[in-house]
């Protein structure tokens, strides 16, 4: 057998190897998650209009889930136009309910969509 098939069979077995392996770790990380859900609640606005905010829908028998690798709620805002806005402090409380704000819209139009994944598993 000559040096550079040799080389490729060796090549061949690390390549697979590594798949083995990454295969392992993906599964491991699925078992360690819970299963999740999100709600979400959106609004558009006109040029000028004042601030406006929403409630994400709860779901029963759920709780607000962590962001992967952080003990911070798991949480999306996505705006289009000028516009500020942020997870309401008095109107949210992280165990019943969640209202996302936003300031007056600052362009043409705007609109803003507060995200919420929630852990729905069984709870020990």
């Amino acid at each position: 057998m000559s040096r550079a098939h040799s080389l490729l069979i060796l090549l061949f077995l690390l390549v697979g190897f590594q798949l083995v392996e990454a295969e392992t770790v993906s599964a491991q990380l699925m078992q360690e998650s819970t299963a999740t859900t999100e709600q979400s609640c959106s609004f558009g606005m006109g040029k000028g209009e004042p601030a406006h905010s929403c409630a994400v829908p709860f779901p029963p028998g759920c709780r607000v889930a962590q962001a992967p690798g952080s003990s911070k709620p798991w949480t999306t805002i996505s705006t289009g136009g000028r516009l500020l806005c942020r997870f309401d402090d008095k109107q949210t409380d992280w165990k019943t309910k969640i209202t996302g704000a936003c300031n007056r819209c600052q362009s043409g139009q705007c609109s803003a969509q507060f995200s919420v994944r929630y852990d729905c598993s069984p709870q020990q």
